[in-house]
């Protein structure tokens, strides 16, 4: 029976999808209000892990500002999809400059141009799945890491999605080997950075607190001489379909400052960058994330 319900899955996902694309802009931005409202306060969905987190990145603030926040949260995550059902149809190469404002530009199109492979880091945070997007119809196609989907149906026609603006996918499991191509390639990787790496993670610092993370982003920069590149893709005024593309940093291997030398440093340096990022608008960040699920496990022994 899996093969019939994975389909039928698959055929309820696509017929959402089509809805959603016959949806206006207008008529999106006030659903996603409605859904963000239910989910706040009628359907409080992983209300425990959102005040952890808010209990850790902000401590001092008011419950009226947590429930505010929330509600911001959700409106962004349901724009966030919304917005990559319209994306392909809305944005394209003839008309691009009318949805996305490069902040930075100039920097990140030198590194990119320098026939040296790139790192791209970034986070659960503004539209990190459309970010990939726009790189692709600027003509800088990546590579990223994803976990395969259970469902083939539905990994197929996300990959596919992905793929027809040039985003690549490496499987997040035995996908190590593919990482390497491309980087031997002299091409972009890009990784999302704020994922939590369990006990053997690199401990930095998050919002005042340990965080485990990846260790691989720097000893691949390290190793094949990779520039580390920390962006994000900002929607801009609250508005749909439009967006800040920001080039936080850039960390070349070829000229560390005195004060990064090392692993644990260079992935504080980009942490620290996406942290800043997301204090300037918090409800853009996905706090569902359980980013300090290891901090509790190790240094408080909790579950």
């Amino acid at each position: 029976m899996k093969p019939f319900v994975d389909y039928l899955v698959y055929l309820v996902v696509r017929f959402l999808i089509c809805i959603v694309q016959s949806f206006s802009m207008e008529t999106a931005v006030s659903v996603a209000g409605i859904l963000a409202w239910m989910l706040t306060y009628l359907l409080p969905i992983r209300r425990n892990s959102l005040q952890k987190n808010f209990d850790i990145a902000f401590p001092d603030l008011s419950h009226e500002n947590r429930v505010r926040l929330t509600y911001k949260m959700w409106e962004h995550l349901l724009l966030m999809a919304i917005e990559v059902a319209h994306a392909s149809r809305k944005i394209h190469q003839t008309n691009w400059r009318d949805h996305i404002r490069l902040v930075g530009a100039e920097k990140v199109g030198r590194v990119l141009h320098s026939n040296r492979p790139v790192i791209i880091v970034t986070g659960h945070f503004g539209n990190f799945e459309a970010g990939g997007y726009f790189l692709g119809i600027l003509g800088y196609p990546t590579y990223s890491v994803a976990r395969t989907l259970d469902n083939p149906y539905l990994n197929d026609f996300i990959k596919r999605f992905r793929e027809s603006s040039g985003q690549y996918l490496v499987p997040k499991n035995e996908g190590y080997d593919q990482i390497i191509e491309v980087l031997e390639r002299k091409d972009t990787m890009t990784f999302l950075a704020d994922q939590s790496a369990g006990p053997k993670g690199c401990w930095v610092d998050f919002f005042g607190h340990p965080a485990s993370t990846y260790k691989a982003m720097a000893l691949l920069s390290i190793q094949y001489d990779a520039p580390i590149v920390v962006c994000y893709s900002i929607r801009r005024d609250d508005m749909p379909l439009q967006f800040d593309v920001e080039i936080a940093g850039i960390l070349d291997p070829r000229n560390f400052p005195p004060e990064i030398n090392n692993v644990k440093e260079i992935t504080q340096w980009f942490t620290s960058l996406l942290e800043g990022g997301i204090r300037k608008h918090p409800e853009q960040y996905w706090w569902i994330h359980n980013r300090w699920k290891t901090y509790g496990k190790v240094f408080r022994g909790s579950g």
